[in-house]
Protein backbone atom coordinates (compact mmCIF):
# COMPACT_ATOMS: atom_id res chain seq x y z
CA UNK A 1 0.00 0.00 0.00
CA UNK A 2 1.52 3.66 -0.83
CA UNK A 3 1.72 6.55 1.44
CA UNK A 4 -1.03 7.91 -0.65
CA UNK A 5 -3.37 5.01 -0.34
CA UNK A 6 -4.66 2.22 -2.79
CA UNK A 7 -5.80 3.76 -6.12
CA UNK A 8 -9.07 1.81 -7.06
CA UNK A 9 -10.03 2.25 -10.68
CA UNK A 10 -13.97 2.05 -11.45
CA UNK A 11 -14.79 1.38 -14.89
CA UNK A 12 -18.72 1.65 -16.31
CA UNK A 13 -21.01 4.07 -17.63
CA UNK A 14 -22.87 4.63 -20.87
CA UNK A 15 -26.15 4.82 -18.89
CA UNK A 16 -26.91 6.02 -15.22
CA UNK A 17 -27.85 2.37 -14.40
CA UNK A 18 -23.88 1.54 -14.67
CA UNK A 19 -22.42 4.57 -13.37
CA UNK A 20 -24.56 5.83 -10.36
CA UNK A 21 -23.92 2.15 -8.69
CA UNK A 22 -20.01 2.87 -8.63
CA UNK A 23 -20.20 6.11 -6.97
CA UNK A 24 -22.41 4.92 -4.36
CA UNK A 25 -19.63 2.18 -4.13
CA UNK A 26 -17.23 4.22 -4.37
CA UNK A 27 -18.57 6.28 -1.64
CA UNK A 28 -18.95 3.42 0.58
CA UNK A 29 -15.59 2.52 0.60
CA UNK A 30 -14.16 5.56 1.12
CA UNK A 31 -16.39 5.92 4.39
CA UNK A 32 -14.79 2.55 5.76
CA UNK A 33 -11.12 2.99 4.24
CA UNK A 34 -10.52 6.83 3.73
CA UNK A 35 -7.48 6.05 2.54
CA UNK A 36 -8.62 4.58 -0.60
CA UNK A 37 -8.42 6.72 -3.96
CA UNK A 38 -11.10 6.13 -6.48
CA UNK A 39 -10.20 7.36 -9.85
CA UNK A 40 -13.51 6.81 -12.51
CA UNK A 41 -12.77 6.35 -16.03
CA UNK A 42 -15.93 6.51 -18.55
CA UNK A 43 -16.58 7.10 -22.13
CA UNK A 44 -16.68 10.43 -23.80
CA UNK A 45 -20.17 9.53 -25.29
CA UNK A 46 -22.09 8.60 -22.05
CA UNK A 47 -23.89 10.01 -19.12
CA UNK A 48 -20.83 9.68 -17.29
CA UNK A 49 -19.79 12.93 -19.11
CA UNK A 50 -22.53 15.34 -17.32
CA UNK A 51 -22.06 13.11 -14.21
CA UNK A 52 -18.49 12.66 -13.38
CA UNK A 53 -17.73 16.67 -13.42
CA UNK A 54 -19.72 17.02 -10.73
CA UNK A 55 -18.28 14.53 -8.05
CA UNK A 56 -15.75 15.05 -5.42
CA UNK A 57 -13.98 12.05 -7.57
CA UNK A 58 -11.11 12.30 -10.48
CA UNK A 59 -11.85 10.98 -13.56
CA UNK A 60 -10.76 10.31 -16.79
CA UNK A 61 -13.00 10.52 -19.99
CA UNK A 62 -12.02 8.13 -22.98
CA UNK A 63 -13.17 7.28 -26.68
CA UNK A 64 -15.10 4.04 -25.81
CA UNK A 65 -17.59 3.21 -27.70
CA UNK A 66 -20.03 0.04 -27.64
CA UNK A 67 -20.34 -2.66 -29.72
CA UNK A 68 -22.78 -1.89 -33.03
CA UNK A 69 -24.58 -5.34 -33.33
CA UNK A 70 -27.53 -3.69 -35.78
CA UNK A 71 -24.65 -1.76 -37.57
CA UNK A 72 -21.05 -3.76 -37.51
CA UNK A 73 -19.64 -1.73 -40.36
CA UNK A 74 -19.27 1.02 -36.92
CA UNK A 75 -17.33 -1.82 -34.68
CA UNK A 76 -14.16 0.10 -36.21
CA UNK A 77 -14.54 2.64 -34.12
CA UNK A 78 -15.06 0.09 -31.16
CA UNK A 79 -11.54 -1.11 -31.68
CA UNK A 80 -9.95 2.34 -32.52
CA UNK A 81 -11.35 3.35 -29.54
CA UNK A 82 -10.66 0.31 -27.04
CA UNK A 83 -6.78 0.46 -28.27
CA UNK A 84 -6.35 4.43 -27.69
CA UNK A 85 -8.33 3.95 -23.74
CA UNK A 86 -5.96 1.08 -23.32
CA UNK A 87 -3.09 3.43 -23.88
CA UNK A 88 -4.52 5.99 -21.86
CA UNK A 89 -5.13 3.67 -18.97
CA UNK A 90 -1.73 2.88 -19.27
CA UNK A 91 -0.44 5.93 -18.74
CA UNK A 92 -2.92 7.36 -16.35
CA UNK A 93 -1.09 4.10 -14.06
CA UNK A 94 2.72 3.99 -14.98
CA UNK A 95 3.61 4.97 -12.01
CA UNK A 96 0.39 4.24 -9.56
CA UNK A 97 -0.57 0.77 -9.61
CA UNK A 98 -4.21 0.30 -8.90
CA UNK A 99 -5.01 -2.54 -6.32
CA UNK A 100 -8.05 -2.96 -7.96
CA UNK A 101 -10.39 -2.65 -11.28
CA UNK A 102 -14.04 -2.36 -10.32
CA UNK A 103 -16.42 -2.50 -13.69
CA UNK A 104 -20.31 -1.63 -12.95
CA UNK A 105 -21.08 -2.96 -16.74
CA UNK A 106 -21.82 -1.53 -19.72
CA UNK A 107 -19.26 -0.57 -22.63
CA UNK A 108 -17.51 2.03 -20.71
CA UNK A 109 -15.64 -1.47 -18.54
CA UNK A 110 -15.04 -4.17 -21.26
CA UNK A 111 -11.65 -1.92 -21.71
CA UNK A 112 -10.47 -1.44 -17.96
CA UNK A 113 -11.19 -4.92 -16.95
CA UNK A 114 -9.22 -6.45 -19.80
CA UNK A 115 -6.16 -3.96 -19.26
CA UNK A 116 -6.42 -5.20 -15.38
CA UNK A 117 -6.78 -8.89 -16.10
CA UNK A 118 -3.44 -8.46 -18.93
CA UNK A 119 -1.11 -6.83 -15.78
CA UNK A 120 -2.40 -9.18 -13.04
CA UNK A 121 -4.37 -6.74 -10.92
CA UNK A 122 -7.41 -7.81 -9.36
CA UNK A 123 -10.98 -7.24 -11.10
CA UNK A 124 -14.23 -6.89 -9.38
CA UNK A 125 -17.87 -6.85 -11.08
CA UNK A 126 -20.99 -5.30 -10.05
CA UNK A 127 -24.42 -6.65 -12.12
CA UNK A 128 -27.09 -5.19 -11.26
CA UNK A 129 -29.71 -6.88 -13.61
CA UNK A 130 -31.53 -10.31 -13.47
CA UNK A 131 -30.20 -10.97 -16.72
CA UNK A 132 -26.38 -10.29 -16.69
CA UNK A 133 -24.96 -8.03 -19.45
CA UNK A 134 -22.10 -8.94 -22.03
CA UNK A 135 -19.47 -7.42 -20.06
CA UNK A 136 -20.29 -9.09 -16.89
CA UNK A 137 -20.63 -12.46 -18.69
CA UNK A 138 -17.65 -12.03 -20.74
CA UNK A 139 -14.94 -11.29 -17.28
CA UNK A 140 -17.31 -12.89 -14.85
CA UNK A 141 -14.67 -16.30 -15.18
CA UNK A 142 -11.26 -15.02 -13.39
CA UNK A 143 -13.22 -12.27 -11.03
CA UNK A 144 -12.29 -11.77 -7.54
CA UNK A 145 -15.45 -10.87 -6.80
CA UNK A 146 -18.91 -10.43 -8.74
CA UNK A 147 -21.81 -8.21 -7.02
CA UNK A 148 -25.48 -9.38 -7.60
CA UNK A 149 -28.25 -7.05 -7.69
CA UNK A 150 -30.44 -9.61 -8.53
CA UNK A 151 -29.66 -13.29 -7.12
CA UNK A 152 -31.22 -14.50 -10.08
CA UNK A 153 -28.15 -13.56 -12.05
CA UNK A 154 -25.99 -16.39 -10.52
CA UNK A 155 -27.65 -19.19 -12.26
CA UNK A 156 -26.32 -17.47 -15.62
CA UNK A 157 -22.17 -16.77 -14.87
CA UNK A 158 -19.12 -19.24 -15.72
CA UNK A 159 -17.00 -18.39 -12.37
CA UNK A 160 -14.75 -20.65 -11.08
CA UNK A 161 -16.41 -20.70 -7.76
CA UNK A 162 -19.88 -19.88 -6.32
CA UNK A 163 -18.26 -18.67 -3.21
CA UNK A 164 -17.06 -14.92 -6.01
CA UNK A 165 -20.83 -14.50 -6.57
CA UNK A 166 -21.98 -11.70 -3.65
CA UNK A 167 -26.06 -11.51 -3.87
CA UNK A 168 -25.77 -8.17 -2.05
CA UNK A 169 -28.33 -5.82 -4.25
CA UNK A 170 -27.93 -2.89 -6.15
CA UNK A 171 -26.12 0.48 -4.00
CA UNK A 172 -29.37 2.85 -3.24
CA UNK A 173 -30.01 5.54 -0.46
CA UNK A 174 -30.98 3.97 2.43
CA UNK A 175 -34.31 4.69 3.40
CA UNK A 176 -35.83 4.94 6.98
CA UNK A 177 -35.75 1.27 9.14
CA UNK A 178 -38.29 0.53 10.83
CA UNK A 179 -42.14 1.00 10.69
CA UNK A 180 -42.58 3.75 12.73
CA UNK A 181 -40.25 5.84 10.96
CA UNK A 182 -41.86 5.03 7.41
CA UNK A 183 -45.20 6.12 9.28
CA UNK A 184 -43.52 9.43 10.41
CA UNK A 185 -41.96 9.87 7.02
CA UNK A 186 -44.74 9.32 4.81
CA UNK A 187 -47.03 11.56 6.50
CA UNK A 188 -44.49 14.32 6.39
CA UNK A 189 -43.90 13.36 2.26
CA UNK A 190 -47.93 13.85 2.01
CA UNK A 191 -47.92 17.06 3.96
CA UNK A 192 -45.17 18.71 1.80
CA UNK A 193 -46.80 17.20 -1.39
CA UNK A 194 -50.23 18.78 -0.24
CA UNK A 195 -52.15 15.43 -0.43
CA UNK A 196 -54.64 14.11 1.57
CA UNK A 197 -52.96 11.34 4.37
CA UNK A 198 -56.28 8.69 3.61
CA UNK A 199 -55.35 9.21 -0.54
CA UNK A 200 -54.23 6.18 -2.23
CA UNK A 201 -51.15 7.74 -4.04
CA UNK A 202 -49.40 6.56 -7.21
CA UNK A 203 -46.04 7.11 -8.10
CA UNK A 204 -45.44 7.04 -12.37
CA UNK A 205 -41.46 7.46 -12.88
CA UNK A 206 -39.92 6.47 -16.24
CA UNK A 207 -36.67 7.43 -15.34
CA UNK A 208 -34.66 11.34 -16.55
CA UNK A 209 -36.08 10.90 -19.95
CA UNK A 210 -39.46 9.74 -18.74
CA UNK A 211 -41.19 6.63 -20.88
CA UNK A 212 -43.37 7.98 -23.41
CA UNK A 213 -46.08 4.98 -24.00
CA UNK A 214 -46.40 5.51 -20.11
CA UNK A 215 -47.18 9.00 -19.94
CA UNK A 216 -49.31 8.88 -23.47
CA UNK A 217 -51.67 6.28 -21.14
CA UNK A 218 -51.62 8.12 -17.50
CA UNK A 219 -52.32 11.29 -19.41
CA UNK A 220 -55.02 9.63 -21.00
CA UNK A 221 -55.98 8.28 -17.84
CA UNK A 222 -55.89 11.62 -16.09
CA UNK A 223 -58.23 13.43 -18.61
CA UNK A 224 -61.09 10.51 -17.93
CA UNK A 225 -60.90 11.10 -14.11
CA UNK A 226 -58.82 9.24 -11.17
CA UNK A 227 -61.05 7.05 -9.30
CA UNK A 228 -62.40 8.12 -6.04
CA UNK A 229 -59.42 8.65 -3.39
CA UNK A 230 -56.82 8.31 -5.76
CA UNK A 231 -53.91 10.59 -5.91
CA UNK A 232 -50.92 10.71 -8.32
CA UNK A 233 -47.34 11.81 -7.98
CA UNK A 234 -46.23 11.71 -12.09
CA UNK A 235 -42.80 12.60 -13.26
CA UNK A 236 -42.68 12.71 -16.79
CA UNK A 237 -38.71 13.48 -17.62
CA UNK A 238 -37.36 16.55 -18.71
CA UNK A 239 -38.03 16.78 -22.44
CA UNK A 240 -42.00 15.42 -22.26
CA UNK A 241 -42.65 17.56 -19.28
CA UNK A 242 -44.29 20.71 -21.14
CA UNK A 243 -47.01 18.54 -22.97
CA UNK A 244 -48.36 17.15 -19.15
CA UNK A 245 -47.61 20.12 -17.04
CA UNK A 246 -51.32 21.06 -17.53
CA UNK A 247 -52.54 18.16 -15.74
CA UNK A 248 -51.31 19.77 -12.53
CA UNK A 249 -54.04 19.40 -9.52
CA UNK A 250 -55.22 19.23 -6.24
CA UNK A 251 -54.70 15.52 -6.57
CA UNK A 252 -51.97 15.25 -9.90
CA UNK A 253 -48.59 16.83 -9.12
CA UNK A 254 -46.50 16.85 -12.35
CA UNK A 255 -42.81 17.26 -12.32
CA UNK A 256 -40.08 16.81 -14.76
CA UNK A 257 -38.06 14.73 -12.47
CA UNK A 258 -37.98 13.32 -9.37
CA UNK A 259 -34.22 14.89 -7.34
CA UNK A 260 -34.59 13.54 -4.58
CA UNK A 261 -36.96 11.42 -5.26
CA UNK A 262 -36.77 9.89 -1.55
CA UNK A 263 -40.16 12.45 -1.01
CA UNK A 264 -41.95 10.62 -3.50
CA UNK A 265 -41.31 7.18 -2.86
CA UNK A 266 -41.81 8.04 1.03
CA UNK A 267 -45.63 9.52 -0.26
CA UNK A 268 -46.51 6.78 -2.13
CA UNK A 269 -48.66 3.72 -2.16
CA UNK A 270 -47.60 1.81 -5.49
CA UNK A 271 -45.75 2.59 -8.22
CA UNK A 272 -46.00 2.31 -12.13
CA UNK A 273 -42.72 2.22 -14.06
CA UNK A 274 -39.82 0.57 -16.35
CA UNK A 275 -38.07 -2.19 -15.03
CA UNK A 276 -34.31 -0.93 -14.23
CA UNK A 277 -32.39 -2.60 -12.38
CA UNK A 278 -31.91 0.50 -9.90
CA UNK A 279 -35.30 1.48 -9.53
CA UNK A 280 -36.64 -2.15 -8.60
CA UNK A 281 -34.03 -2.18 -6.28
CA UNK A 282 -35.22 1.25 -4.50
CA UNK A 283 -38.79 0.36 -4.54
CA UNK A 284 -38.29 -2.76 -3.17
CA UNK A 285 -36.16 -0.89 -0.05
CA UNK A 286 -39.09 1.20 0.36
CA UNK A 287 -41.53 -1.64 0.34
CA UNK A 288 -43.53 -0.27 -2.67
CA UNK A 289 -45.66 -3.00 -4.88
CA UNK A 290 -45.14 -1.96 -8.29
CA UNK A 291 -47.00 -2.62 -11.57
CA UNK A 292 -43.76 -3.06 -13.67
CA UNK A 293 -44.12 -1.87 -17.21
CA UNK A 294 -40.29 -3.19 -19.52
CA UNK A 295 -39.19 -1.11 -22.12
CA UNK A 296 -39.37 -3.44 -24.98
CA UNK A 297 -36.08 -1.55 -26.61
CA UNK A 298 -33.50 -2.39 -23.57
CA UNK A 299 -30.28 -4.07 -24.17
CA UNK A 300 -30.60 -8.32 -24.37
CA UNK A 301 -34.30 -7.37 -23.16
CA UNK A 302 -32.80 -7.16 -19.39
CA UNK A 303 -35.63 -5.26 -17.97
CA UNK A 304 -38.38 -7.89 -19.30
CA UNK A 305 -36.09 -10.37 -16.91
CA UNK A 306 -36.15 -7.97 -14.21
CA UNK A 307 -39.66 -7.41 -14.04
CA UNK A 308 -40.51 -11.18 -14.29
CA UNK A 309 -37.70 -12.11 -11.10
CA UNK A 310 -39.72 -8.88 -9.53
CA UNK A 311 -43.18 -10.59 -10.16
CA UNK A 312 -41.89 -13.89 -9.32
CA UNK A 313 -40.58 -12.96 -5.80
CA UNK A 314 -44.77 -11.68 -5.22
CA UNK A 315 -43.53 -7.77 -4.99
CA UNK A 316 -45.27 -6.94 -8.20
CA UNK A 317 -47.18 -7.43 -11.49
CA UNK A 318 -45.30 -7.31 -15.00
CA UNK A 319 -47.19 -5.56 -17.60
CA UNK A 320 -45.83 -5.54 -21.44
CA UNK A 321 -45.92 -2.20 -22.84
CA UNK A 322 -48.29 -3.63 -26.08
CA UNK A 323 -50.76 -4.39 -23.03
CA UNK A 324 -50.73 -1.10 -21.74
CA UNK A 325 -54.08 0.51 -22.08
CA UNK A 326 -55.95 3.26 -20.18
CA UNK A 327 -58.88 0.39 -19.36
CA UNK A 328 -56.43 -1.84 -18.07
CA UNK A 329 -54.28 0.16 -15.74
CA UNK A 330 -57.31 2.26 -14.02
CA UNK A 331 -58.53 -1.82 -13.68
CA UNK A 332 -55.23 -2.54 -11.59
CA UNK A 333 -54.54 -0.02 -9.50
CA UNK A 334 -58.37 0.09 -8.46
CA UNK A 335 -58.03 -3.42 -7.79
CA UNK A 336 -54.96 -2.50 -5.47
CA UNK A 337 -56.76 0.24 -4.10
CA UNK A 338 -59.67 -2.02 -3.07
CA UNK A 339 -56.99 -5.10 -1.63
CA UNK A 340 -55.10 -4.27 1.21
CA UNK A 341 -54.12 -7.53 1.56
CA UNK A 342 -52.88 -7.92 -1.15
CA UNK A 343 -50.94 -4.86 -0.89
CA UNK A 344 -49.21 -5.71 2.32
CA UNK A 345 -48.60 -9.13 0.77
CA UNK A 346 -46.20 -7.67 -2.14
CA UNK A 347 -45.02 -5.09 0.12
CA UNK A 348 -43.46 -8.07 2.33
CA UNK A 349 -42.10 -9.55 -0.56
CA UNK A 350 -40.61 -6.26 -1.53
CA UNK A 351 -38.88 -6.54 1.90
CA UNK A 352 -37.53 -9.08 1.63
CA UNK A 353 -35.87 -9.00 -1.73
CA UNK A 354 -34.60 -5.27 -0.37
CA UNK A 355 -31.08 -4.79 0.45
CA UNK A 356 -30.55 -1.10 1.30
CA UNK A 357 -27.20 -1.58 2.89
CA UNK A 358 -25.87 -3.04 -0.23
CA UNK A 359 -23.27 0.32 -0.94
CA UNK A 360 -21.79 -0.33 2.50
CA UNK A 361 -21.66 -3.98 2.25
CA UNK A 362 -20.06 -4.01 -1.11
CA UNK A 363 -17.65 -1.71 0.49
CA UNK A 364 -16.91 -4.35 3.09
CA UNK A 365 -16.36 -7.22 1.22
CA UNK A 366 -14.29 -5.01 -0.53
CA UNK A 367 -12.05 -4.32 1.83
CA UNK A 368 -11.86 -7.71 3.23
CA UNK A 369 -10.91 -9.48 -0.30
CA UNK A 370 -7.91 -6.31 -0.78
CA UNK A 371 -7.35 -6.53 3.34
CA UNK A 372 -7.29 -2.86 3.42
CA UNK A 373 -7.26 -2.16 6.86
CA UNK A 374 -7.84 1.64 8.28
Amino acid sequence: MSPAGPLVLFAGGGTGGHLYPGLAIARALVREQPAVRPFFIGAVRGIEREVLPTTEFPHQLLPLHPLYRRQPWNNWRTLVGGVQAWRAISRLTRDDRPAAVVGTGGYAAGVALAWARAHGIATFLHEPDSHPGLTTRLFAGGARGVFLGFPEASAQLAVASPEVLYPLGCPIDEPPAGDAARTAARAEARAEWGLPNDAFVVLVMGGSQGARAINEVVDQWVARGLPRGMALIWSTGRAQAAAYLHRESEVVKVRPYLSPISQAYAAADVALGRAGAMSIAELCAWGLPMLLVPLPTAAQDHQTFNAQATAAAGAGVMLRQADLNVDGLSAQLTAWQQDNAALLRMRDAALTRARPTAARDIARTLCTLLQLTR
